[in-house]
């Protein structure tokens, strides 16, 4: 039976990083990364404990195994996770609705990944939903940023919600699209 929480433990951490790890980009073959998606990212147990003293992640569990999850990323972080600094500085130079994201009271997507063999049968929405039920009176939006050769993921965030704001290209030529699901619709 799978339920969707907040993480709590160490355990609940650890099962983050094991998920992550399997859908890394750079682990996969060209054909994974057309068809199912992927993350850019990987973290240290040492980051999510950091981010996790701001914010509590949401994610779906199966039994004790972490089926799924959705990051929660607050300004704060940026302060214990020196890659993050970037990203947040970029946000005083990108308009939402005329006015500087930085000027809004946001949430970060820090990543979201749904297991293998549990796609396709609504866990990214059910996240999201939970996500969204637990930090909209707290926050304006969600915002992230994904990959546009990320088609898997991006069809699925702009299907809940999300649309695009701006898109950029990276120094290695990777093209970006920073999205926000605006709460306060």
């Amino acid at each position: 039976m799978i339920t969707i929480t907040n993480s709590s433990t160490t355990k609940e951490l650890e099962g983050i990083l094991k998920l992550q790890k399997q859908n890394l980009k750079n682990d996969l073959t060209p054909e994974q990364i057309k068809e199912q998606g992927f993350v850019t990212v990987s973290h240290l147990l040492d980051d999510l404990e950091k981010m996790h003293r701001y914010e509590s992640n949401i994610i779906a569990k199966d039994g004790e195994e972490v089926a799924a999850y959705v990051l929660a990323m607050t300004e704060q972080s940026k302060s214990d996770i020196p890659r993050l600094v970037e990203m947040y500085e970029s946000f005083d130079h990108i308009l939402y609705q005329d006015k500087p994201v930085s000027a809004y009271h946001y949430i970060v997507v820090g990543q979201v990944c749904v297991g293998l063999d549990y796609r396709g049968k609504g866990l990214f929405d059910l996240c999201y939903n939970a996500y969204k039920d637990f930090f909209k009176s707290r926050y304006d939006f969600a915002i992230t940023e994904i990959a546009s050769i990320n088609l898997r993921s991006m069809n699925a965030h702009q299907r809940i919600g999300f649309e695009v704001i701006y898109t950029y290209s990276d120094n290695i030529a990777v093209e970006w699209n920073v999205v926000v699901w605006d709460w306060k619709d």
